[in-house]
């Protein structure tokens, strides 16, 4: 693919960074905020949009509406109630959500709202049993400084994340309840990053300084990174739930490319055709009867099922549905895309990629006798059940006559090479409306005081604090750039003193990842296993030098019990430790007095394997130095 010049494309990215909040309770009910498999119940719905305020339907609200699913939502026993079910109006907003939106306005140097105001935001895909969300800004303005120069920050919100998907079926979406609620903190920048490099810094400083409050959940799927690209002549493009931070700079510059793309294929597109002549010249023929007797299984099954064969001519479109607009990604999968997730058909060839798949160059020839296609025309085949050829084919359509205009506007969603696909349009305006169960809340200098003792810290600030613990400076560089650092603060109070902060640290930034590197399982390894490890090393149940030997076992034998492991390392006696050595030492006497300069390390070398993880080796090594003494 080829290297862009970032500045002179126009390259602007802002970020949505969503990250949920470690509140006691959801954002509108007293429910605790945790994940709970366990249910009884469900309920179903079927969601519809609705008009605004101004008399408008939301364009992607529409979008969702027709594709016709039907939502059940597993109610959760532990984590959920008629709030979520939206049997019960919403309670008072949870003011510890609001007082930590307050302080990383303040973090951001923004400006707090005076009367914050809930609102609706129309979303009726099924992640809302309501079918809207309900957020509400707290904050305006506000900036962070970046080697490329400040970044803005437009709005902080506070609002109610959404129901956790479990399964998704062609004619129906299964949801968990236990999310939805959640409080959830959503920080916007301006459009003020131009680099993938710096785009992946500034989402790193905003999610640092929220880890730095303390007040924020980790793992997977807490927290999400939105990103708004465009380029000059392209149009602003949501890609949504951006999980990894490395992934970043790829999505962004594999969007500008993209974008790039589109504009090549439009600019070539109008030097040979007009808009109304591609309409005009279009053909759409029922080409079932040319491949019944197809080497092609995919074509043959759906054939046997009943299924038919549509193709479709495109004049003068030669040469561009193969044309790569992403890496192993072309023009034919922008439009594959759109098939798919307009009429849930996926069975789509393109000229520029036949003969393949089974389809011979003789069915190509039919192919192109049967829809009169020319030197410079491209054609697209299409299969599946008649009901559903119908509104694919209008789709194609409609998606090859965008191809004129550039780059759509839509919202596409992430993948994990980093290339994007097709989610649905872009909201507007239409979207929200304000929110009639819920009163404003006044900001008062209370609350304000309030939000200002919780302000985090600054990293250089947080590295201060840190070395106070006895933490080497580059462990505590690493805990300030790390997730684990709310995770690390939690375990130091908890086991200190009797557990050193270093070796916390040192377990969670770095025996983890050598844990990692031998094979081990580390999903293994929960905040619930490190805390049961802690305790045992508090209680002397076993030595500080076993941990790795205990979260190696624990990763690498499916099915262990931590408790049993755990014993199986029990630190052995201080007499125990001593007749190990006096044994080691008698069994070597001879070695030791040919080699007595390297005496030590061979009766330590031997010792500890047979103690290791059982005994600290700086005891090991004191025992032993004061028994190799006493032989001179």
């Amino acid at each position: 693919m080829m290297e862009i010049d970032y500045s002179k494309v126009g390259l602007k990215v802002g970020l949505e960074i969503h990250q949920q909040l470690n509140t006691k309770n959801k954002l509108f009910c007293n429910c605790p905020t945790i994940l709970d498999e366990e249910f009884k119940y469900t309920l179903t719905r079927f969601l519809r949009p609705v008009m605004s305020e101004t008399g408008e339907i939301d364009t992607a609200a529409l979008f969702e509406w027709s594709k016709n699913k039907e939502y059940i939502y597993q109610i959760p026993i532990k984590s959920s109630c008629l709030v979520e079910c939206d049997e019960e109006p919403p309670h008072s907003i949870n003011e510890e959500a609001i007082l930590i939106g307050l302080a990383m306005t303040l973090a951001f140097h923004g400006n707090p709202i005076d009367e914050i105001y809930t609102m609706r935001k129309v979303v009726i895909d099924g992640s809302n049993t309501s079918g809207f969300q309900r957020t509400t800004i707290v904050g305006l303005g506000g900036y962070l400084d970046d080697d490329e120069g400040k970044v803005t920050i437009q709005t902080i919100a506070i609002e109610e994340d959404a129901s956790r998907k479990v399964e998704d079926k062609r004619e129906a979406v299964i949801y968990n309840l236990d999310r939805l609620g959640i409080p959830l903190i959503e920080i916007s920048t301006g459009p003020d990053i131009h680099s993938p490099d710096q785009a992946k810094r500034v989402a790193f400083k905003i999610g640092q300084t929220l880890r730095l409050t303390g007040k924020v959940k980790r793992g997977l799927g807490t927290i999400r990174q939105d990103l708004n690209v465009s380029i000059s002549g392209g149009v602003k493009t949501e890609i949504k739930g951006v999980q990894e931070l490395d992934m970043i700079p790829e999505i962004v510059k594999n969007e500008a490319l993209r974008q790039l793309g589109l504009l090549s294929i439009r600019d070539e597109i109008r030097k040979r055709t007009t808009k109304d002549e591609v309409e005009k010249g279009m053909i759409i023929k029922d080409l079932t009867k040319i491949f019944e007797e197809t080497e092609s299984k995919l074509i043959g099954n759906e054939i046997k099922r009943g299924g038919k064969v549509y193709g479709m001519r495109v004049p003068k479109f030669k040469g561009i549905f193969g044309i790569e607009l992403e890496p192993n990604k072309r023009f034919g999968t922008e439009v594959s895309d759109y098939v798919k997730v307009l009429s849930g058909l996926g069975g789509i060839f393109h000229s520029d990629e036949l003969p393949n798949y089974g389809i011979t160059e003789k069915d190509v020839k039919k192919v192109k006798e049967e829809l009169n296609v020319q030197e410079t025309d491209g054609f697209i085949m299409i299969v599946g059940p008649k009901v559903k050829l119908d509104q694919a084919i209008g789709v194609i359509r409609e998606r090859i006559i965008m191809s004129f205009d550039g780059v759509p506007k839509e919202t596409r969603g992430s993948n994990p090479d980093g290339t994007t696909r097709f989610l649905r349009p872009q909201p507007g305006s239409a979207r929200m409306y304000p929110e009639t169960d819920i009163p404003p809340l006044r900001l008062t200098e209370s609350l304000l005081d309030k939000a200002e003792k919780i302000v985090p810290p600054t990293p250089e600030e947080k590295m201060k604090q840190l070395l106070t613990l006895g933490l080497s400076d580059e462990l505590a560089k690493q805990l300030i750039n790390s997730p684990n650092i709310d995770l690390f603060e939690h375990l130091a109070e908890t086991f200190s003193p009797k557990v050193s902060p270093s070796l916390i640290a040192s377990t969670l930034e770095n025996t983890i990842k050598y844990v990692k590197s031998q094979g081990g399982d580390i999903s293994l390894i929960n905040d619930h296993v490190l805390e049961e490890i802690f305790n045992a090393i508090s209680e002397d149940k076993i030595a500080k030098d076993s941990v790795t030997e205990v979260l190696l076992a624990f990763s690498k034998e499916k099915g262990a019990k931590l408790e049993e492991i755990i014993k199986r390392y029990s630190s052995i006696s201080e007499q125990d430790l001593e007749n190990i050595i006096d044994e080691v030492i008698n069994s070597s006497i001879d070695e030791i007095k040919l080699k007595k300069e390297k005496a030590f390390n061979l009766i330590m070398g031997r010792v500890m394997n047979k103690v290791r993880g059982r005994a600290e080796g700086k005891r090991v090594a004191e025992l032993i130095k004061e028994k190799l003494q006493k032989l001179d």
